[in-house]
Protein backbone atom coordinates (compact mmCIF):
# COMPACT_ATOMS: atom_id res chain seq x y z
CA UNK A 1 0.00 0.00 0.00
CA UNK A 2 1.25 3.47 -0.90
CA UNK A 3 2.28 5.87 1.85
CA UNK A 4 1.46 9.57 1.85
CA UNK A 5 4.92 11.00 1.23
CA UNK A 6 7.19 12.07 -1.59
CA UNK A 7 10.90 11.41 -1.24
CA UNK A 8 14.14 12.44 -2.87
CA UNK A 9 17.17 10.30 -3.60
CA UNK A 10 20.88 10.95 -3.31
CA UNK A 11 22.28 10.50 -6.79
CA UNK A 12 21.83 9.60 -10.45
CA UNK A 13 20.73 6.05 -9.69
CA UNK A 14 18.99 4.37 -6.79
CA UNK A 15 21.38 2.78 -4.35
CA UNK A 16 20.67 -0.69 -2.97
CA UNK A 17 19.61 0.93 0.31
CA UNK A 18 17.25 3.33 -1.46
CA UNK A 19 15.74 0.55 -3.55
CA UNK A 20 15.06 -1.51 -0.43
CA UNK A 21 13.59 1.53 1.36
CA UNK A 22 11.29 2.47 -1.54
CA UNK A 23 10.16 -1.15 -2.00
CA UNK A 24 9.33 -1.41 1.70
CA UNK A 25 7.79 2.02 2.34
CA UNK A 26 6.31 2.71 -1.13
CA UNK A 27 6.21 6.52 -1.25
CA UNK A 28 3.63 8.08 -3.55
CA UNK A 29 6.24 9.95 -5.58
CA UNK A 30 9.88 10.81 -6.17
CA UNK A 31 11.22 14.38 -6.49
CA UNK A 32 14.36 15.11 -8.48
CA UNK A 33 17.02 17.77 -7.98
CA UNK A 34 20.11 18.86 -9.85
CA UNK A 35 22.13 16.16 -8.10
CA UNK A 36 19.97 13.56 -9.85
CA UNK A 37 20.01 15.13 -13.32
CA UNK A 38 23.27 14.47 -15.12
CA UNK A 39 22.15 12.98 -18.43
CA UNK A 40 18.84 12.47 -20.18
CA UNK A 41 19.30 8.71 -20.34
CA UNK A 42 19.99 8.43 -16.63
CA UNK A 43 17.06 10.65 -15.67
CA UNK A 44 14.68 8.48 -17.69
CA UNK A 45 16.23 5.34 -16.21
CA UNK A 46 15.91 6.73 -12.67
CA UNK A 47 12.22 7.54 -13.19
CA UNK A 48 11.58 4.08 -14.64
CA UNK A 49 13.51 2.39 -11.84
CA UNK A 50 11.56 4.20 -9.12
CA UNK A 51 8.24 3.20 -10.67
CA UNK A 52 9.41 -0.40 -11.00
CA UNK A 53 10.57 -0.56 -7.38
CA UNK A 54 7.32 0.83 -5.92
CA UNK A 55 5.27 -1.24 -8.34
CA UNK A 56 3.18 1.65 -9.72
CA UNK A 57 3.57 2.34 -13.42
CA UNK A 58 2.26 5.92 -13.17
CA UNK A 59 3.87 6.85 -9.86
CA UNK A 60 4.55 10.60 -10.01
CA UNK A 61 8.07 11.84 -10.62
CA UNK A 62 8.33 15.52 -9.69
CA UNK A 63 10.79 18.37 -10.21
CA UNK A 64 11.00 22.13 -9.60
CA UNK A 65 11.35 23.64 -13.06
CA UNK A 66 10.03 27.19 -12.96
CA UNK A 67 12.73 28.94 -14.98
CA UNK A 68 15.24 31.49 -13.73
CA UNK A 69 16.87 30.58 -10.43
CA UNK A 70 14.58 27.65 -9.73
CA UNK A 71 15.33 25.08 -12.41
CA UNK A 72 16.89 21.75 -11.65
CA UNK A 73 17.46 21.06 -15.36
CA UNK A 74 19.77 23.45 -17.21
CA UNK A 75 21.52 23.63 -20.56
CA UNK A 76 22.77 21.53 -22.27
CA UNK A 77 20.21 19.03 -20.93
CA UNK A 78 17.33 21.37 -21.80
CA UNK A 79 16.87 24.85 -23.25
CA UNK A 80 17.13 27.91 -21.03
CA UNK A 81 14.07 29.60 -19.50
CA UNK A 82 13.76 32.95 -17.71
CA UNK A 83 12.39 33.84 -14.30
CA UNK A 84 8.65 34.32 -14.04
CA UNK A 85 8.91 38.11 -13.72
CA UNK A 86 9.82 38.26 -17.42
CA UNK A 87 6.32 37.12 -18.33
CA UNK A 88 4.89 39.75 -16.01
CA UNK A 89 6.82 42.57 -17.69
CA UNK A 90 5.49 41.49 -21.05
CA UNK A 91 1.96 41.16 -19.65
CA UNK A 92 2.10 44.75 -18.39
CA UNK A 93 2.68 45.93 -21.95
CA UNK A 94 0.39 43.42 -23.67
CA UNK A 95 -1.84 41.03 -21.76
CA UNK A 96 -2.11 38.75 -24.78
CA UNK A 97 1.65 38.62 -25.32
CA UNK A 98 2.32 37.97 -21.62
CA UNK A 99 -0.16 35.13 -21.48
CA UNK A 100 1.15 33.64 -24.71
CA UNK A 101 4.76 33.72 -23.53
CA UNK A 102 3.80 32.04 -20.26
CA UNK A 103 1.79 29.38 -22.07
CA UNK A 104 4.67 28.64 -24.44
CA UNK A 105 7.10 28.55 -21.51
CA UNK A 106 4.93 25.95 -19.80
CA UNK A 107 4.43 24.07 -23.07
CA UNK A 108 8.16 23.86 -23.80
CA UNK A 109 9.19 23.06 -20.23
CA UNK A 110 6.47 20.43 -20.08
CA UNK A 111 7.79 18.84 -23.27
CA UNK A 112 11.30 18.78 -21.76
CA UNK A 113 10.02 17.03 -18.64
CA UNK A 114 7.69 14.59 -20.35
CA UNK A 115 10.54 13.44 -22.57
CA UNK A 116 12.51 12.53 -19.44
CA UNK A 117 9.71 10.60 -17.75
CA UNK A 118 8.91 13.46 -15.34
CA UNK A 119 5.16 13.90 -14.92
CA UNK A 120 4.80 16.69 -12.33
CA UNK A 121 6.28 20.20 -12.23
CA UNK A 122 6.19 22.15 -8.95
CA UNK A 123 4.94 25.28 -10.70
CA UNK A 124 3.33 27.75 -11.26
CA UNK A 125 4.21 30.00 -8.35
CA UNK A 126 1.16 32.10 -7.38
CA UNK A 127 2.71 34.26 -4.65
CA UNK A 128 1.95 37.98 -4.93
CA UNK A 129 5.04 39.96 -3.89
CA UNK A 130 5.42 43.22 -1.98
CA UNK A 131 8.36 45.67 -1.99
CA UNK A 132 9.69 43.86 1.10
CA UNK A 133 9.31 40.30 -0.22
CA UNK A 134 12.23 38.00 0.52
CA UNK A 135 14.53 37.23 -2.39
CA UNK A 136 13.54 33.61 -1.82
CA UNK A 137 10.59 34.65 -3.99
CA UNK A 138 11.96 37.76 -5.74
CA UNK A 139 11.79 37.54 -9.52
CA UNK A 140 10.16 34.14 -9.35
CA UNK A 141 6.88 36.03 -8.87
CA UNK A 142 5.01 36.65 -12.12
CA UNK A 143 4.06 40.21 -11.35
CA UNK A 144 3.28 42.84 -8.71
CA UNK A 145 -0.46 42.22 -8.42
CA UNK A 146 -2.95 39.39 -8.09
CA UNK A 147 -4.40 39.84 -11.57
CA UNK A 148 -1.04 39.43 -13.31
CA UNK A 149 -0.09 36.45 -11.15
CA UNK A 150 -3.44 34.79 -11.82
CA UNK A 151 -3.36 35.25 -15.59
CA UNK A 152 0.27 34.21 -16.02
CA UNK A 153 -0.11 31.30 -13.61
CA UNK A 154 -3.11 29.95 -15.48
CA UNK A 155 -1.37 30.21 -18.85
CA UNK A 156 1.79 28.49 -17.58
CA UNK A 157 -0.21 25.67 -15.98
CA UNK A 158 -2.19 25.14 -19.19
CA UNK A 159 1.06 24.90 -21.14
CA UNK A 160 2.38 22.24 -18.79
CA UNK A 161 -0.80 20.18 -18.93
CA UNK A 162 -1.00 20.36 -22.73
CA UNK A 163 2.48 18.81 -22.79
CA UNK A 164 1.50 15.98 -20.44
CA UNK A 165 2.82 17.35 -17.14
CA UNK A 166 0.72 18.08 -14.05
CA UNK A 167 1.24 21.42 -12.27
CA UNK A 168 1.58 22.04 -8.53
CA UNK A 169 0.57 25.58 -7.55
CA UNK A 170 2.62 27.10 -4.75
CA UNK A 171 2.89 28.30 -2.03
CA UNK A 172 -0.64 28.15 -0.63
CA UNK A 173 -2.11 30.36 0.83
CA UNK A 174 0.66 32.81 -0.17
CA UNK A 175 4.38 33.37 0.42
CA UNK A 176 4.55 36.84 -1.10
CA UNK A 177 4.58 38.85 2.14
CA UNK A 178 7.36 36.79 3.75
CA UNK A 179 10.42 38.90 4.49
CA UNK A 180 12.79 36.05 5.27
CA UNK A 181 13.74 32.88 3.41
CA UNK A 182 11.89 29.85 4.79
CA UNK A 183 14.82 27.65 3.76
CA UNK A 184 16.67 29.19 6.72
CA UNK A 185 14.11 30.65 9.16
CA UNK A 186 10.39 30.81 9.76
CA UNK A 187 8.65 33.81 8.14
CA UNK A 188 5.97 35.57 10.18
CA UNK A 189 3.36 37.67 8.37
CA UNK A 190 1.26 40.13 10.36
CA UNK A 191 -1.03 41.26 7.53
CA UNK A 192 -4.71 41.78 8.20
CA UNK A 193 -6.81 38.77 7.12
CA UNK A 194 -8.94 41.03 4.91
CA UNK A 195 -5.82 42.09 2.98
CA UNK A 196 -4.75 38.48 2.61
CA UNK A 197 -8.23 37.57 1.35
CA UNK A 198 -8.27 40.36 -1.22
CA UNK A 199 -4.74 39.92 -2.59
CA UNK A 200 -2.77 36.86 -1.52
CA UNK A 201 -5.56 34.29 -1.70
CA UNK A 202 -6.98 35.57 -4.99
CA UNK A 203 -4.70 33.70 -7.46
CA UNK A 204 -5.09 30.46 -5.55
CA UNK A 205 -8.86 30.86 -5.48
CA UNK A 206 -8.90 31.50 -9.24
CA UNK A 207 -6.80 28.38 -9.92
CA UNK A 208 -8.42 26.17 -7.27
CA UNK A 209 -9.49 23.75 -10.02
CA UNK A 210 -5.90 22.62 -10.62
CA UNK A 211 -5.02 19.16 -9.30
CA UNK A 212 -2.23 19.83 -6.77
CA UNK A 213 -0.87 22.55 -4.51
CA UNK A 214 2.04 23.05 -2.12
CA UNK A 215 1.82 24.76 1.27
CA UNK A 216 3.79 27.74 2.58
CA UNK A 217 6.02 27.41 5.64
CA UNK A 218 4.75 30.81 6.82
CA UNK A 219 3.01 31.90 10.03
CA UNK A 220 0.05 34.23 9.46
CA UNK A 221 -0.58 35.78 12.85
CA UNK A 222 -4.08 36.90 11.89
CA UNK A 223 -5.04 33.34 10.96
CA UNK A 224 -3.07 31.17 13.39
CA UNK A 225 -0.33 32.81 15.49
CA UNK A 226 0.98 29.48 16.76
CA UNK A 227 1.51 27.37 13.64
CA UNK A 228 2.83 27.87 10.14
CA UNK A 229 0.35 27.22 7.34
CA UNK A 230 1.79 23.76 6.64
CA UNK A 231 0.99 22.64 10.18
CA UNK A 232 -2.13 24.70 10.88
CA UNK A 233 -5.59 23.14 10.93
CA UNK A 234 -7.06 26.66 10.96
CA UNK A 235 -5.26 27.56 7.74
CA UNK A 236 -5.70 24.27 5.90
CA UNK A 237 -9.32 23.67 6.88
CA UNK A 238 -10.52 27.25 7.16
CA UNK A 239 -8.55 28.97 4.40
CA UNK A 240 -7.19 26.44 1.89
CA UNK A 241 -10.26 24.17 1.88
CA UNK A 242 -12.69 26.88 2.96
CA UNK A 243 -12.04 30.42 1.72
CA UNK A 244 -9.88 29.40 -1.24
CA UNK A 245 -12.00 26.36 -2.06
CA UNK A 246 -9.14 24.07 -3.05
CA UNK A 247 -10.13 20.39 -3.03
CA UNK A 248 -7.06 19.03 -4.81
CA UNK A 249 -4.07 17.19 -3.39
CA UNK A 250 -2.25 19.37 -0.86
CA UNK A 251 1.41 18.59 -0.25
CA UNK A 252 3.76 20.26 2.18
CA UNK A 253 6.71 22.36 1.14
CA UNK A 254 10.03 20.62 1.76
CA UNK A 255 10.24 19.23 5.29
CA UNK A 256 14.01 19.58 5.39
CA UNK A 257 13.78 23.40 5.29
CA UNK A 258 14.86 25.14 8.48
CA UNK A 259 11.60 27.09 8.84
CA UNK A 260 10.09 24.11 10.63
CA UNK A 261 11.11 23.39 14.20
CA UNK A 262 11.21 20.04 15.97
CA UNK A 263 12.60 16.76 14.73
CA UNK A 264 11.60 15.30 11.39
CA UNK A 265 9.06 12.87 12.83
CA UNK A 266 7.32 15.70 14.70
CA UNK A 267 7.27 17.92 11.59
CA UNK A 268 5.55 15.19 9.61
CA UNK A 269 3.05 14.25 12.31
CA UNK A 270 1.98 17.87 12.73
CA UNK A 271 1.31 18.46 9.04
CA UNK A 272 -0.91 15.39 8.82
CA UNK A 273 -2.74 16.39 12.01
CA UNK A 274 -3.43 19.74 10.34
CA UNK A 275 -5.05 18.13 7.31
CA UNK A 276 -2.24 18.12 4.75
CA UNK A 277 -2.55 15.18 2.34
CA UNK A 278 1.08 14.54 1.50
CA UNK A 279 4.51 15.08 3.08
CA UNK A 280 7.33 16.27 0.81
CA UNK A 281 10.92 15.52 1.80
CA UNK A 282 13.62 16.48 -0.66
CA UNK A 283 17.21 16.15 0.55
CA UNK A 284 17.59 12.40 0.01
CA UNK A 285 19.18 11.81 3.44
CA UNK A 286 18.24 8.27 4.44
CA UNK A 287 18.08 8.82 8.22
CA UNK A 288 15.51 11.57 7.70
CA UNK A 289 13.62 9.63 5.04
CA UNK A 290 13.16 6.75 7.46
CA UNK A 291 11.57 9.12 10.00
CA UNK A 292 9.34 10.65 7.33
CA UNK A 293 8.14 7.17 6.36
CA UNK A 294 7.49 6.22 9.98
CA UNK A 295 5.36 9.30 10.55
CA UNK A 296 3.47 9.13 7.24
CA UNK A 297 0.20 7.21 7.09
CA UNK A 298 -0.90 4.85 4.38
CA UNK A 299 -2.66 6.92 1.73
CA UNK A 300 -6.37 6.54 2.48
CA UNK A 301 -9.68 8.38 2.74
CA UNK A 302 -9.93 11.91 1.38
CA UNK A 303 -6.18 12.12 0.79
CA UNK A 304 -6.29 9.01 -1.37
CA UNK A 305 -9.29 10.34 -3.28
CA UNK A 306 -7.47 13.60 -3.99
CA UNK A 307 -4.29 11.77 -5.01
CA UNK A 308 -6.23 9.56 -7.41
CA UNK A 309 -8.06 12.58 -8.83
CA UNK A 310 -4.75 14.37 -9.38
CA UNK A 311 -3.33 11.45 -11.36
CA UNK A 312 -6.59 11.10 -13.28
CA UNK A 313 -6.16 14.70 -14.47
CA UNK A 314 -3.05 13.70 -16.43
CA UNK A 315 -3.36 13.47 -20.19
CA UNK A 316 -0.68 12.53 -22.75
CA UNK A 317 1.04 15.54 -24.28
CA UNK A 318 -0.37 16.81 -27.55
CA UNK A 319 1.99 16.92 -30.55
CA UNK A 320 3.34 20.32 -31.63
CA UNK A 321 6.06 21.86 -33.74
CA UNK A 322 8.68 22.47 -31.08
CA UNK A 323 11.00 24.52 -33.28
CA UNK A 324 8.16 26.81 -34.32
CA UNK A 325 7.00 27.21 -30.71
CA UNK A 326 10.53 27.95 -29.53
CA UNK A 327 10.99 30.59 -32.24
CA UNK A 328 7.75 32.32 -31.22
CA UNK A 329 8.78 32.09 -27.57
CA UNK A 330 12.19 33.63 -28.25
CA UNK A 331 10.57 36.51 -30.14
CA UNK A 332 8.30 37.22 -27.18
CA UNK A 333 11.24 37.08 -24.77
CA UNK A 334 13.07 39.59 -26.97
CA UNK A 335 10.07 41.93 -26.63
CA UNK A 336 10.22 41.52 -22.85
CA UNK A 337 13.96 42.24 -22.83
CA UNK A 338 13.39 45.42 -24.81
CA UNK A 339 10.83 46.55 -22.22
CA UNK A 340 13.33 46.11 -19.39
Amino acid sequence: MTKAFIAGCAGETLSAEERAFFARERPWGLILFSRNCISSERIRALADDFRSVVGVSNAPVLIDQEGGRVRRLRPPLVDDYPAGAVYGRLFAASREAGRRAAYLGGRLIGADLAGLGITVDCAPILDVPTPLTSQAIGDRAYGPDADTVTEIGRAFAEGLMTSGVLPVVKHMPGHGRARVDSHYELPVVDADPAALEAVDFAPFRALADLPMAMTAHVVFTGLDPDCCATQSLRVIDGIVRGRIGFDGLLMSDDLSMKALGGDVHDRVARLFDAGCDMALHCNGEMDEMIEVARASPVLAGEAERRAQAALAAWRPGLPFDRAEARAEYEALLAEAAALS
